[in-house]
């Protein structure tokens, strides 16, 4: 039996990505920290791309050049504390233990310390500190070596850039008298704080850390002791200062040194009683068991929750790092009289052109691979172009459709999709998605990702729809203006949502106050 052969034509269609697309469809959905990467990388590897020279207009320098980007993309215009409140702290001019000293437990203290330190010491140790002294010695680290250099920041240094808690206390010890040995001693307290501003770890732990680095790896009790009734002055001075609450142990001690600097207000002593007791107790605003454990009536206890809810949890809050706070946008919206302008923002807007000498002598030397080289660079310019346009362009219909956002906040934020944009602008679903997916809009509302304006539809009475944003902020608004002794329950707040012509069931407003960090209605009633 043979087999038999035939040969016949097929006609088929297939969609093929060449590599100009591809890095265009991935530039898209680069955030502006991975696009600034991939420029650095395609200039170390590229030798005809360079970033454009600007001048003094922060215009590109290239005239004619294909490598500059659009117009659109150019600069964007314009109490008393009771005894024994703090017991492990002792008052800032208790030195006696120190004083007390022998002077021979005293040189074993200084030789103990000094081996700890890296060996730092006072160059006048005998001399009397007056009201003007200086501290011009480095610090001790949490590890117990000093920091060499580490002096509080200037004025210059604070005022070019944003300060840190650290530098912020090393200041306020400035003011303080302190010998030698008490100034190491707070300095190595305020390194060791957390992020948060707390001291998470015990005093004991602390000063065996700094035992366990003598030479001789001795364990002196005496001397033990000694460092350990250090430690605790130290961290009075260190909790007298400012910010309140910093170098707290846990967050009752936190909250019971910022009510102490409300000592004036008829609230502070109640607060203080309240700080006392389980913290449980006072994040369900348990009024029963707090007023029967504090002895205060119902109207002390509401008006010391009162004070304990303007405290500050954190007392370095304010002191974190600009750029974990801090989220460069892409896109820039003013408002210029009634109309709202929308731009790109030219500091995360790469600028890039070709290398006039590489492609001189390309001209008269045509190679393959330089050839394509130069090709290369001729398509990520115009790839970031592009990139540029389209963002732009996927900017201002988002502005355009979310107008009334603008204007008057989430309660007017409309029901928008991705084929809504995609629809208007002519472009895939698919390249809206990449566009809006980590990019940034500064706007005079503050700043939101691109996929912020988006969100789902809720039905109305009226046929229309209303936006689950919107939605989320009547509910946020609804239980701000509740009565605290009658909280509203999810059931309540749909049935309220209905009366506005919003169709929302109860596991919906369930799903959107979680969403909101809002407690249920039984942990908002005041009891």
């Amino acid at each position: 039996m043979g087999l038999k052969t035939s040969l016949g034509l097929r006609l088929t269609q297939q969609l093929t990505l060449t590599p100009q697309l591809q890095q265009s469809l991935r530039l898209l959905q680069l955030s502006a920290l991975e696009l600034e990467q991939e420029v650095e990388q395609m200039l170390a590897d590229n030798p005809f791309l360079e970033r454009a020279e600007a001048d003094e207009d922060g215009q590109a320098a290239a005239e004619d050049d294909p490598a500059t980007p659009p117009a659109d993309s150019g600069a964007h215009e314009d109490v008393e504390a009771p005894a024994g409140l703090m017991n492990e702290a002792e008052p800032p001019d208790a030195f006696s233990v120190i004083e007390a000293a022998d002077p021979q437990a005293q040189a074993d203290w200084d030789a103990q310390l000094d081996d700890a330190a890296g060996g730092w010491r006072d160059d006048d140790p005998d001399a009397t500190l007056g009201p003007d002294w200086q501290w011009d010695g480095p610090g001790l680290d949490r590890d117990g070596r000093w920091l060499d250099g580490d002096e509080p920041a200037s004025a210059a240094d604070l005022a070019r850039g944003r300060e840190r808690l650290q530098d912020h206390l090393h200041q306020q010890a400035l003011a303080l008298h302190l010998d030698a040995q008490e100034r190491a001693a707070l300095h190595f307290l305020i390194e060791s704080l957390d992020d948060d501003g707390y001291l998470s770890e015990p005093l004991e732990d602390l000063a065996d850390a700094l035992l366990a680095r003598q030479a001789d790896g001795r364990a002196d009790p005496e001397l033990r002791e000694e460092l350990l009734a250090l430690l605790r002055r130290a961290l009075g001075w260190l909790q007298a200062m400012e910010p309140a609450g910093v170098g707290a142990r846990h967050l009752a001690e936190c909250l019971r040194l910022q009510v102490l600097e409300l000592r004036n207000e008829p609230a502070a002593r109640a607060a203080l009683a309240l700080c006392a007791q389980p913290l449980e107790w006072i994040a369900r605003r348990d009024l029963r068991r707090l007023g029967a454990a504090t002895g205060l009536d119902e109207a002390m206890v509401r008006a010391g929750l009162a004070v304990l809810a303007r405290l500050e949890p954190k007392p370095a809050r304010r002191f974190a790092e600009a750029e974990q706070l801090v989220i460069v946008p892409d896109v820039l919206v003013t408002l210029r009289g009634t109309e709202f302008d929308v731009q790109l923002n030219p500091a995360v807007q790469p600028r890039l052109r070709l290398c006039d000498a590489y492609a001189q002598a390309l001209r008269q030397h045509r190679g393959g691979d330089l050839q394509q080289r130069l090709q290369e660079a001729r398509w990520f310019i115009k790839n970031l172009q592009q990139r540029g346009e389209t963002l732009l362009r996927v900017a201002r219909a988002i502005v355009q459709q979310q107008r009334s956002f603008f204007l008057h906040g989430d309660i007017g934020m409309r029901p928008l999709v991705l084929r809504d944009i995609a629809a208007e602008l002519g472009l895939h679903e698919s390249t809206i998605s990449r566009v809006t997916t980590a990019k940034y809009m500064a706007t005079p509302r503050g700043t939101y990702e691109l996929k912020y304006f988006f969100g789902s539809a809720l039905a109305t009475d009226g046929g229309g729809n209303a936006s689950s944003t919107a939605v989320r902020a009547l509910i946020r608004q609804m239980i701000a203006e509740e009565d605290p002794h009658h909280p509203l329950s999810d059931a309540q707040i749909a049935e309220r949502l209905k009366e506005q012509g919003i169709e929302c069931a109860r596991r919906t407003v369930a799903k959107y106050r979680e969403a909101l960090r809002i407690p249920t209605a039984t942990l908002r009633r005041a009891r």
